[in-house]
């Protein structure tokens, strides 16, 4: 007679004490120099591809918009030094002929929420997706159209708004599918006590590529024109697509070079946290999960903030110190960049503070907290502080580069509470989470386009709310341990 007979739960400490006792029987693993860390920095090199090409036409924005239109903030300064080589007038001219566009503040919100309309559908779908058939060939293809999509987005520009925005949205889907389908890869890849690290190693390029979009989009657009800095990253989308269809495979057997005692050391670190069956999916259970909606709550708020960064940083900085195109994207990239360098070291301080037998759960909090609330406080002083362009770039630095913690905290959080469903849950609730990167920056706009003088106060206070109320949601009813209805179940035999 058969019966179902649930595995015996594993404790959470417990659980990390075992996959430690069984890294150190295995030192001789490499580990940066391994296949799956190799990995790791590929999908880096692939998510800083695709976020320059989603953030491109944010600095882009400043020339491609009538440079004669008002600035939205009466009282713009000068900065008193030069950064640049003492370049600090503004372009007039450029090498070859550019367009300009007549868009309203209101009208820039749109187009630069415009690309995540399109990703909010293809989020979930993709990490359920990938589950299935394999990242390689999800996260390859969607690459690929979002490059193509990028070369054509001059193009579309001249056009007309509605091509441009149309462009936005299909290379939003594509780029949804790349972001969501790449965590089915770390079920298979990641051994637990290495999660943190690889997930913070491949995120960590998205805030790479927003700050040498930024920055390179500025002297691009100075030296060639603005379309050129679409046609570049477009470009390099193309080789990357190259590195990804030759380099990655979608699990530890199937890989060509990998050396045998590195299989070995994923298969057996994974033994008790992944089915390799394709396991039915829960989906009552997961709707009625606390923990699963504390992760999608906070993670849309956390998208919030992070998307108001990206979106206004160089427009703000241009219209509080009326800046060149090049010195913007030297300042705007700062921020970016200092995400970039907390991004690789958040994810090794998560890691370690495990090996210490710091609870699963509290490691999760404690990086979200230090992502979410002091950049929120910090971002909510800058407007009081526009004096000094010092203090303020330092302030918009330090709340940006703060932001990554969470990548160890929720946005890998599906991987402790349902490893055998992470992909999906991950896809899931960075899908909920997306819905802010649409409605943050078209609101943001109407609010700069409703108040002049308060509207970047207004926009900042309403960022810090909001992710205020993610985090105290979170730190309630977050969760770090196998929830119930993720336990495997196998037939057994009576």
């Amino acid at each position: 007679m058969a019966s179902l007979v649930e595995l015996k739960p594993t404790a959470e400490n417990s659980k990390f004490s075992q996959d430690i006792q069984t890294e150190k029987k295995l030192r001789k693993v490499p580990t940066l120099c391994s296949t799956r860390y190799g990995i790791a920095f590929i999908i880096h090199f692939c998510n800083f591809t695709l976020k320059a090409q989603s953030v491109i036409l944010n600095i882009t924005m400043v020339t491609m918009v009538n440079s004669n239109r008002s600035q939205m903030n009466g009282s713009a300064k000068r900065l008193p030094v030069d950064l640049l080589d003492g370049l600090n007038d503004t372009v007039k001219s450029f090498p070859m002929r550019v367009s300009e566009y007549d868009w309203s503040p209101q009208i820039q919100g749109i187009l630069f929420a415009s690309v995540n309309y399109g990703m909010i559908l293809t989020l979930a779908p993709s990490g359920y997706l990938a589950g299935r058939v394999g990242t390689k060939r999800v996260f390859g293809v969607s690459l690929f159209v979002s490059s193509l999509l990028t070369l054509f987005t001059p193009l579309a520009a001249d056009l007309g708004l509605i091509f441009l925005i149309t462009t936005r949205i299909v290379q939003g889907i594509s780029q949804g599918s790349a972001f969501g389908g790449q965590f089915a890869l770390w079920e298979k890849w990641g051994p637990p006590c290495e999660r943190s690290r690889l997930c913070t190693i491949a995120l960590s390029g998205m805030p790479l590529g927003i700050s040498i979009a930024i920055l390179l989009g500025g002297v691009i657009s100075q030296a060639l024109g603005w379309p050129f800095a679409f046609y570049i990253f477009g470009s390099l989308g193309c080789v990357c697509c190259i590195l990804w269809f030759v380099l990655v495979y979608d699990d530890p057997a199937s890989h060509p070079w990998i050396s045998v005692t590195e299989k070995e050391y994923i298969r057996s670190s994974m033994t008790q946290q992944v089915s390799f069956s394709k396991p039915c999916l829960p989906v009552k259970a997961i709707l009625r999960s606390l923990p699963f909606w504390s992760m999608c709550l906070c993670g849309f708020s956390h998208q919030w903030f992070v998307n108001t960064l990206v979106a206004y940083t160089p427009t703000y900085i241009s219209s509080v110190f009326n800046v060149n195109i090049r010195e913007n994207g030297f300042l705007s990239a700062l921020p970016f960049l200092a995400a970039w360098v907390v991004g690789v070291l958040g994810g090794q301080l998560t890691d370690f503070l495990l090996t210490k037998n710091f609870r699963l759960v509290t490691v999760r909090k404690l990086a979200t907290v230090l992502g979410t609330f002091p950049p929120s406080a910090f971002l909510v002083g800058l407007p009081y502080l526009t004096s000094s362009y010092i203090t303020s770039i330092a302030l918009l630095t330090i709340a940006c580069g703060l932001c990554p913690f969470c990548q160890s905290g929720i946005y890998i959080n599906a991987l402790d509470i349902a490893p055998r469903h992470a992909s999906f849950l991950m896809g899931a609730s960075r899908g909920f989470a997306q819905a802010a990167a649409i409605l943050s920056p078209t609101v943001c706009g109407f609010i700069l386009t409703q108040d002049l003088e308060y509207g970047w106060k207004n926009v900042f206070l309403l960022a810090f709310a909001i992710n205020l109320a993610g985090l105290i949601f979170y730190l309630i009813f977050g969760k770090a341990d196998v929830q119930d209805w993720a336990k495997e179940r196998k037939l057994t035999r009576l």
